[in-house]
């Protein structure tokens, strides 16, 4: 969440802030209930101080024959009063931390307000394929023509938004996470393989709850109506991965932390019926490895450009065409500050499709989940939290069946895929 001191202190400033996001916050409220909380902080330390003082008294009172029942009772209104006191805080702490957990993370200073309309290409990675003398297929025809993906079947066991790899498309599938995997770990990333069900401090710590606590999968459980209680499927790594250390102080020389992680994900709100998200470009379950660094603020800056060209690389490797774009404010998500995408180009669509999002929500996921590590000086400051994608398949099979294609139909595999698959084309 943002520092309640910058609301305070610097409170236009945070307004034009998030107002490049496209959120315009009364921030009025949250400074009434931080002076209501500071005050009612001072109300009640003052009254314990006072009872502490009449208590004291008591046994010096009662060795010189003096009535003390005056003070016992003073003391036992005093008591009332700080129980009181402690109750109401409670409520205005409480309602004060959830109107800052609801505001998005403040975007770094370079980035330009609004959303897609205002999105940067930064740089532009190889060049469009060619397909002379021949109309070209797109994924889904290809894949069905093949064997590789059975949309059909995957509809029937699970509704719209599965598929089920079969044979060649299962094998080309698991050869893309074995290559992100061994590629993660000849660069030194620690392997995580994460609960796949989390518990809602997760969602929490991550930034994606409260406001988005209905677009993900929840475990129902009958006996229990709290969410707060209940468990919910992983939309991504990253909300298990950045809370790893949650509510724990770090060691200075142990960052940065270089995880990553292989996972399905599971996203209720994904799914549609428009044409560019046919197949497997948008769907309920995907299969993703992501990549982590927690680490300190003065090397987050150095953090973010070794996790965007990471992904870069993964797809070079690919030898994709793809683009590498930098985000409006507005279009990056709640919890970040800024964002970075990868796009790859599908034929078939005449679009480019994200498949690597590289954010840094600088301290802002730190603050929620109370990850920190002790500094130079001796004190505990939080850490910067990163993310990326390295990389999610869904859109890079489509993509590498689509670029890959040949006259008839087959499809060569990348270099790079065939000590795993056992086989150069499809």
């Amino acid at each position: 969440m943002i520092d309640i001191n910058l609301i305070l202190n610097e409170t236009e400033k945070v307004k034009q802030a998030l107002a490049k996001k496209g959120c315009f916050a009364d921030l009025s409220e949250i400074i009434q209930l931080d002076g209501e909380r500071k005050a009612l902080i001072r109300r009640t330390d003052a009254l314990k101080a006072e009872r502490n003082a009449a208590s004291a008294m008591v046994p010096k009172l009662k060795k010189e024959g003096k009535d003390v029942s005056e003070i016992i009772a003073r003391t036992r209104m005093i008591g009332e009063e700080i129980a009181a006191g402690d109750k109401k805080l409670s409520i205005v702490a409480e309602k004060l931390s959830d109107l800052v957990s609801r505001l998005p993370n403040l975007p770094d200073d370079d980035l330009l307000p609004g959303e897609k309309e205002n999105n940067k290409v930064i740089k532009v990675f190889g060049t469009k394929p060619e397909f002379d003398g021949y109309k070209p297929l797109d994924h889904v025809s290809l894949c069905a023509k093949s064997g590789l993906i059975d949309y059909e079947r995957g509809t029937k066991l699970s509704g719209a938004g599965h598929w089920i790899y079969r044979g060649k498309g299962a094998q080309l599938e698991w050869a893309l996470l074995n290559f992100f995997i061994s590629e993660h770990l000849s660069d030194g990333y620690e392997f995580i393989l994460p609960p796949l069900a989390l518990g809602y401090d997760c969602g929490y710590g991550s930034g994606q709850f409260p406001k988005f606590v209905e677009e993900v999968y929840w475990v129902e459980n009958a006996e229990e109506s709290d969410r707060k209680k209940m468990k919910f499927m992983l939309p991504t790594a990253e909300t298990a991965l950045v809370n790893l250390y949650a509510g724990e102080i770090l060691k200075e020389a142990d960052l940065p932390k270089k995880l990553f992680a292989y996972t399905p994900c599971f996203r209720k709100e994904a799914g549609s019926y428009r044409a560019e998200e046919r197949g497997m470009i948008r769907g309920h379950q995907f299969n993703k490895v992501e990549m982590v660094q927690i680490t300190t603020p003065d090397k987050s800056k150095e953090a973010f450009e070794e996790l965007v060209n990471k992904a870069c690389s993964l797809m070079e490797k690919l030898g994709l065409h793809f683009r590498l774009s930098k985000l409006a404010a507005g279009d990056c998500s709640a919890s970040m500050a800024r964002t970075y995408d990868i796009e790859v180009w599908i034929p078939s669509m005449g679009i480019y499709k994200e498949v690597s999002s590289v954010s840094n929500a600088n301290d802002y996921q730190a603050r929620r989940n109370g990850t920190r590590y002790k500094d130079a000086n001796g004190k505990n400051t939080f850490v910067h939290t990163l993310n990326g994608s390295g990389l999610a398949t869904s859109r890079v099979f489509p993509a590498l069946v689509e670029q890959y294609q040949q006259p008839g139909g087959s499809i060569i595999v990348p270099e790079v895929l065939r000590k795993w698959t056992g086989f150069d084309k499809i």
